[in-house]
């Protein structure tokens, strides 16, 4: 379908709309016998009107709302709620509670968050969950989503064969932690904890250690993670963490896998003693959907069903994505395994989350002028193309082969399976967007394109069409292939075997390039990292790009980087392995560091040192840029707490011993440390640049992590002053075996980029502080 026919279309159906509210999900100023009703009255305190209304339930009332699909309770003038909508990277239609059709036939696509990711732009994640919080309030009030949306997957990209790994916003805690925190605040309306209303409720999830999907013999509902202290608080848990801390998220999703032997929906140590009393949750924990059902039925972890129910209530579940809480709760009830009080705890966190959305607040409230105008508006539309921009990532450039010139390459020759893709681009967790742009259609709108897809589809099982794309490629000023994957390779329940191209894309992409008269241009279409060793050895390949799933306006923003009216400035989120290292590591081994004595190489380029296709960071541009360091501290001084931590009181043998500091046992506020770095611009091209500050701690057997990223904008020939701030405690400290954090005295490296090295040497103050 034509772009502008398709947003016409929106326009008119907007036009159309009649602006009424749906009707009230509770509390109608029309029902006389319930609008004065305590819960009701929005002057009341939200945990009073929680309280009233639990009290006025029924048992059996109360266990139908304890899953997602909670029935009405109409003698109180509620309606029943779906809880299960879905937002990863724009409203989705994933989940039971968006329907889209009549006044709604789409909402804006973005880039998958992997490619989003990329961008390492915190700004412009905070604002796609403006948006989409904007389109999603406005669908709701249409009748066509609810308001809790189970968005952003925080889970760390461990494996790279990982099927969802696109969903995630890549390998690094730091990276997928502060993603999370911006598109939570986006979405919610960016209020902290004192900030008590709702724009949207998102949910991080899924918690915890969840990255396998179906691999040789292992899958997700029967998969037990065997997870050290240390992996759990320095790796799989900080994102999660960051979300409740940092976000204030009103959600957090339990996973389907055990935990060291405990499903995680039903592990105490990790729900109610982690998300709720260390973290303080001021929200609700679902689980994932059918989980509770799948600790019982598949893993066997009771005996009873009603024990299932029991246990992950009392462990801190507070709502059932799926049937199982309202079929087996009563009978847990009543034989004395869960107590209504802990229903009623469990009630209150969701009904808490619902009055702070503003759903007993009857008709009126902030958010009640958002109708169709406001999905799919040009506004919207055009941060969908940025986005994709920002995320395109430049992996190689022999010789300044990009940008394309219309001048001189008139004619351009447009090859590969994903060539003219359309869903492909939007990736998995996507809804229906508002129209699309192919590469194919975005490069014609700079040049004459002459278009062979070369192969059936990304399988590519056979060559019988690569001799018409040689024949496009002899025949183009250039040669544009558009390869990679798409669902078909790697999605929900489908992990990789291997990282290499599929089929035969790996022949076709070298005889287009034997043939082609002109550059060629490699791109990759992928969540996950592809081996393409051979093309980046490969001197007829003269550029590669990764565009990941670049959503609705994809093409658009792959043309623009192509013919540079985009500067490309993004950076890769993920290490790109070789195939050799996936063929002798197992996806079920959740270790982090590498163990040598085992052959165990490490994952992730924290732990992992070995060979490359290309690095966490990876990512060139049009441009140059150089990177001083104006001012940063040399010495910070860790008011310690308890000296018997230190071992001894002389700081010189403290410094020797590699000494620590548990973050507990110091004042974190006093710890804030400022870098302030120029970054300038040496090319002839404007560009941004992503600076990356990692950060070494003493100890040989930890390595350097990212610590704080800051993306800047900079004018050719000019130069802009970044101001880097992070906290001791939060970003400097490393989790010791048991999971204790700690910060090392001694001397920390400081690494801006690759090049660019400070030392913060810690010493420890032995003085009496007041925490």
């Amino acid at each position: 379908m034509n772009e502008k026919y398709f947003i016409l279309i929106i326009f008119v159906l907007a036009f159309a709309y009649s602006g009424e509210s749906r009707q009230p999900f509770a509390c109608d100023p029309a029902n006389a016998g319930i609008r004065n009703l305590r819960f009701c009255k929005t002057s009341l305190p939200i945990h009073v009107r929680v309280q009233d209304l639990i009290a006025r339930l029924t048992l059996q009332e109360k266990i139908r709302l304890l899953v997602n699909n909670a029935a009405p309770v109409q003698r109180l003038g509620i309606s029943g709620y779906e809880w299960w909508s879905e937002a990863l990277h724009g409203v989705s239609n994933t989940g039971y509670g968006v329907k889209f059709g009549g006044a709604f036939p789409g909402a804006t696509s973005f880039p998958q968050v992997i490619t989003t990711a990329a961008s390492f732009n915190a700004s412009l994640w905070e604002e796609i969950g403006r948006v989409v919080s904007e389109e999603g309030r406005a669908m709701y009030n249409g009748g066509a989503a609810g308001l809790t949306f189970w968005s952003p997957n925080v889970n760390i990209f461990r494996d790279p064969r990982w099927g969802r790994g696109q969903e995630t916003p890549g390998e690094d805690p730091h990276l997928v932690a502060q993603y999370g925190v911006s598109y939570v605040k986006g979405l919610q309306g960016g209020g902290g904890r004192g900030n008590t209303r709702l724009k949207v409720a998102a949910c991080c999830k899924h918690y915890t250690a969840y990255d396998l999907d179906d691999w040789n013999g292992y899958d997700r509902y029967h998969f037990n993670a065997k997870v050290s202290m240390q992996d759990l608080e320095d790796t799989y848990n900080a994102p999660f963490k960051a979300c409740v801390v940092e976000g204030n998220v009103a959600s957090v999703m339990c996973s389907y896998n055990q935990i060291n032997g405990k499903p995680s929906c039903a592990d105490p140590t990790l729900l109610r003693d982690t998300i709720r009393n260390q973290w303080h949750l001021n929200g609700y924990i679902v689980s994932d959907c059918d989980s509770v059902g799948v600790l019982f039925e598949k893993q066997h972890y009771t005996r009873y069903p009603e024990d299932a129910a029991a246990i992950t209530i009392k462990a801190g579940l507070d709502l059932d994505c799926g049937p199982f809480l309202a079929i087996h709760t009563d009978k847990a009830v009543h034989t004395g395994k869960v107590s209504q009080v802990e229903i009623n705890n469990a009630l209150a966190n969701t009904i808490t989350v619902q009055m702070r959305l503003g759903m007993f607040d009857g008709p009126n409230g902030p958010y009640a002028n958002l109708g169709p105008k406001d999905v799919c508006s040009p506004a919207h539309q055009q941060l969908a193309l940025q986005a994709a921009r920002e995320g395109i990532v430049l992996l190689k450039n022999i010789g300044q082969a990009l940008p394309l010139s219309t001048k001189r390459h008139r004619t351009v020759a447009v090859i590969g399976p994903n060539s003219d893709a359309t869903l492909a681009m939007i990736g998995n967790y996507a809804g229906v967007p508002c129209g699309y742009i192919s590469p194919l259609q975005g490069i014609s709108r700079y040049a004459r394109t002459i278009h062979q897809q070369g192969c059936m589809g990304v399988a590519c099982p056979g060559n019988q069409n690569f001799g018409l794309a040689e024949v496009a490629a002899r025949h183009a000023d250039a040669t544009v292939l558009v390869m990679g994957l798409d669902q078909s390779i790697e999605a929900e329940a489908k992990d990789r075997v291997t990282l290499l191209l599929p089929g035969h894309q790996q022949d076709l992409i070298s005889r287009v390039a034997m043939a082609s008269k002109g550059p060629v241009v490699l791109v990759l279409m992928s969540g996950g990292p592809i081996d393409v060793t051979f093309a980046k050895n490969d001197p007829r390949v003269s550029s590669i790009v990764w565009v990941g799933y670049p959503g609705q306006a994809g093409g658009a923003a792959i043309a623009d980087v192509l013919f540079g009216a985009t500067n490309p400035g993004g950076k890769l989120p993920m290490t790109w392995y070789p195939q050799d290292y996936v063929a002798k590591v197992s996806m079920a081994n959740m270790d982090m560091r590498a163990n040598p004595s085992k052959g165990y190489p490490g994952r992730t380029y924290r732990f992992y040192k070995g060979p490359t296709v290309f690095p966490f960071g990876a990512g060139i541009s049009y441009t140059t840029f150089s990177q001083h360091l104006v001012s940063a501290p040399i010495t910070v001084s860790v008011p310690t707490l308890h000296s018997h931590d230190l071992v001894s009181n002389n700081t010189t043998t403290l410094m020797k011993a590699k000494a620590t500091v548990r973050t507990i046992h110091t004042n974190c506020e006093s710890l804030d440390i400022d870098m302030h770095i120029d970054v300038k611009n040496t090319g002839d091209m404007d560009g941004t640049h992503a600076v990356l500050i990692f950060s070494t701690p003493p100890d040989p057997t930890e390595t350097k992590q990212l610590v704080a990223f800051e993306k800047v904008h900079v004018v050719a020939g000019a130069k802009q002053r970044v101001k880097i701030n992070m906290n001791a405690c939060k970003h400097l400290s490393v989790a010791d075996e048991y999971g204790v954090r700690r910060i090392y005295m001694g001397e920390h490296k400081i690494h801006v980029g690759d090049h660019l090295k400070h030392s913060i040497t810690f010493q420890p103050s032995l003085e009496e502080i007041k925490l």
